[in-house]
């Protein structure tokens, strides 16, 4: 603990952000760094609170008042050390992650939590610019002969992928796409996470040993049998991309289209990529996306960056509360979202319900719609009278996912599905399936969640993986184990 009493004399302070009306002309990074001055102020209201539920809110087991100790006292290589204990990659859950861990903070109690998750940021941002982030290969005699395929190369991969390096087996990660990244790299928007960063990890990756192929979609090239043949173990970590869909009349119009079509086409369109598909774009439409999530949020920032006429978000649930309620500590809340794209302008809207789509010559044109209310016992029903329309030329469906998508691949395997249709493994902390060395980690296996647990669940995949090859395992997982050190 840094000053034990800097959480009463100092407020949060917010991470500056660009000016909306100028970010919204681009496509970089929304924040701005925080003066260092800044940042040892904020980690000195990490107060000494005896048992850091910080941790317990963090799927990684973050060693976080560690941390936030370490940069108020200035000795940032140390800081990044205790990061990377933990964190495979601090720069992708600084930039992407929710921060479970804040509404965990002991200090939300009664006032503002620590900015856990811009120090976090702020730690692996300086340790690159130092140069203190470099590839760490095992040695040859660490190699154990084993190969690992890993499917998927989105964060659980990736960090299954580094872990199981680190332990000596040889890792090939197989992406169906022509980048590495998952959707780090598809998906997510460049105002979120410009691809250069995610590029730089994979180089280091590389540079570890680790083989990645593009553009090998597994169950076609290489065949399923082929991949048995070849690897030794299998993790798959193909995430949960089947979006949910909406059965109204109408929805067949062309203007109707499940969020992630258009969110991919967005990042190859900044990548100066081809677009092989029928285009998706919102520059001068009247535009309503369906949904109040992240993937609603991220559909949102695009089209203000596009020039879209007007955009309208919709959701069919009542709107959250703006205020948490304090006896949920330290489990997160249930608050209305606010993100910076919100900020930037447009409608939202709350307890609205679909009933179909019409237009002309094939083209949506109009949205009908009627009101709802939420009863008691959590469903919800239409109100008599109060239908309505809304004219729009896009529509964007960001209502959730149904789970992986239902592929060759996972016919090969047919290891099944759950009820949410993820892919159902042996138990909930146990990775291995019914089909002896293949294991399952992140979206697939919990559904669509955070990138914080997707990287939780590689790591500890990694582990149960090392140790079926090996008979034992010295990679770290919240579970036990010693950590593994990869300068060794």
């Amino acid at each position: 603990m840094g000053d034990p009493k800097g959480f009463l004399k100092i407020g949060r302070k917010p991470t500056p952000k660009r000016d909306k009306v100028e970010r919204v002309q681009d496509y970089r990074y929304i924040y701005e760094p925080m003066p260092e001055d800044d940042l040892r102020d904020q980690a000195a209201r990490c107060m000494d609170c005896g048992v850091p539920f910080c941790n317990v809110g963090c799927p990684l087991g973050n060693l976080i008042p560690d941390w936030n100790d370490l940069v108020y006292r200035d000795h940032w290589r140390e800081a990044i050390d205790r990061l990377h204990a933990t964190n495979n990659f601090p720069e992708f859950t600084g930039m992407l992650c929710p921060a479970p861990c804040e509404p965990a903070c002991v200090l939300t109690i009664n006032d503002d939590p620590v900015t856990i998750k811009e120090i976090e940021l702020s730690i692996i941002n300086r340790a690159f610019d130092e140069g203190w982030v470099a590839p760490k290969p095992p040695p040859p005699e660490k190699r154990t002969g084993k190969r690992v395929a890993v499917v998927g190369s989105g964060p659980a991969g990736l960090a299954a992928a580094q872990q199981l390096n680190w332990a000596g087996h040889s890792v090939t990660v197989f992406e169906k796409d022509d980048r590495i990244g998952g959707l780090l790299m598809y998906g997510i928007p460049d105002y979120k996470i410009e691809k250069w960063v995610v590029e730089r990890r994979v180089d280091l990756m590389r540079e570890e040993g680790i083989e990645f192929r593009t553009n090998a979609y597994v169950g076609y090239d290489p065949t399923t049998e082929e991949l048995k043949e070849n690897f030794d173990a299998v993790i798959l970590a193909v995430g949960a991309l089947a979006g949910r869909d909406l059965d109204v009349p109408g929805r067949e119009l062309d203007g109707i289209h499940l969020a992630m079509d258009y969110l991919v086409q967005q990042n190859r369109r900044v990548a100066g990529l081809p677009i092989e598909e029928k285009e998706i774009t919102a520059k001068g439409k009247n535009v309503v996306i369906l949904g109040g999530g992240d993937t609603s949020a991220d559909c949102l920032g695009n089209s203000h960056r596009e020039g879209c006429a007007s955009v309208k978000v919709l959701t069919h649930g009542p709107e959250p509360p703006k205020n948490p309620d304090r006896l949920t500590w330290p489990d997160w809340p249930l608050v209305l979202q606010t993100y910076p794209v919100h900020e930037e302008g447009g409608e939202r809207g709350w307890s609205v319900a679909v009933t179909g789509f019409s237009g002309s010559n094939g083209r949506v044109e109009r949205m009908h719609c009627i009101r709802t209310k939420r009863r008691p016992d959590g469903k919800t029903e239409y109100l008599t009278g109060t239908d309505f329309e809304i004219e729009t030329e896009l529509v964007l469906l960001a209502i959730g996912f149904t789970g992986p998508v239902h592929d060759r691949f996972l016919e090969d395997l047919n290891l099944g599905y759950t009820e949410r249709g993820a892919i159902p493994s042996n138990g909930d902390e146990n990775f291995g399936t019914k089909e002896p060395g293949v294991l399952v980690a992140g979206d697939a296996k919990r559904g669509a969640s955070l990138i914080v647990w997707a990287i939780a669940e590689g790591r500890k995949a990694a582990r149960q993986a090392d140790q079926y090859l090996t008979g034992k395992s010295m990679l770290s997982s919240l579970e036990g184990g010693s950590p593994l050190n990869p300068t060794h």
